[in-house]
């Protein structure tokens, strides 16, 4: 789970703002039910997966019952991300009618994935398909949240079909990389199947380590210290009374 800075630096920066970004979608929850989400971007590289899986981890943390399906079916990389394997996954359901209980892999207590498989020759037939839309509601019966990782919407259009039975979409963009158009061409194009947008995540923001990062340390640096005040305390009492 290399690239799960939620799992392996939960008090960094970065995991902060992962938790932020859970902390708006629980909000999105109160006022309409909000159980499927998917992430899409503009185009590759973004790091549409690295965000998911984060993202679905720190919803993990709270104990909140999550999937993290893989529906990128033209370059998996969610299984990359958790390093478990991808022998069997979602086209092995839709296709070879595996009952998908036996394709769920657990990362830890309430947290499962359910990793792509192998790669079909035709994604968005699948993607249109009724068998995974029934696959979704199968798994709403199970899960508090259905995480989906769906292939950048400015290139194919699989990440719009997925939008049309899904609660609500995160469009990710990257700072620096992402040019304003493509971004703006992204978004019509979920507008315009009826897609819920529930936010744009900037992602590969350069923060100044003298503000945000700086705040953070400080932060946990000042906790840690206030933890072990009395052990040193007493240290030094201890000293004087030899005296």
């Amino acid at each position: 789970m290399q690239n799960i800075i939620v799992f392996k630096d939960p008090k960094s920066p970065i995991s902060e703002a992962y938790r932020n970004i859970r902390t708006n979608i629980l909000f999105s929850n109160i006022d309409e039910n909000l159980q499927t989400i998917l992430i899409t971007s503009a185009g590759q590289s973004e790091g549409k997966s690295t965000t998911i899986a984060n993202i679905a981890a720190s919803l993990a943390e709270l104990g909140k019952k999550i999937i993290l399906l893989d529906c990128d079916f033209r370059r998996p990389s969610v299984h990359k991300k958790f390093n478990i394997t991808n022998n069997k996954g979602i086209t092995d359901i839709l296709l070879n009618n595996y009952d998908y209980k036996d394709c769920i892999q657990r990362i830890v207590e309430g947290f499962d994935i359910i990793t792509c498989g192998q790669i079909p020759p035709n994604p968005s037939e699948i993607i249109s398909s009724n068998k995974l839309k029934r696959l979704v509601e199968d798994l709403k019966k199970d899960y508090e949240y259905i995480l989906i990782d769906a292939p950048p919407v400015g290139i194919v259009s699989d990440a719009a079909i997925l939008s049309t039975f899904i609660d609500g979409v995160i469009l990710l963009a990257s700072c620096g990389e992402t040019q304003i158009e493509h971004i703006k061409k992204a978004k019509e194009t979920l507008e315009n199947v009826g897609a819920k947008i529930l936010g744009v995540v900037l992602n590969k923001l350069e923060v100044e380590k003298n503000r945000a990062y700086g705040y953070y340390a400080y932060y946990y640096q000042d906790e840690e210290n206030t933890k072990g005040k009395g052990a040193k305390n007493t240290k030094g009492k201890r000293a004087k009374k030899k005296k």
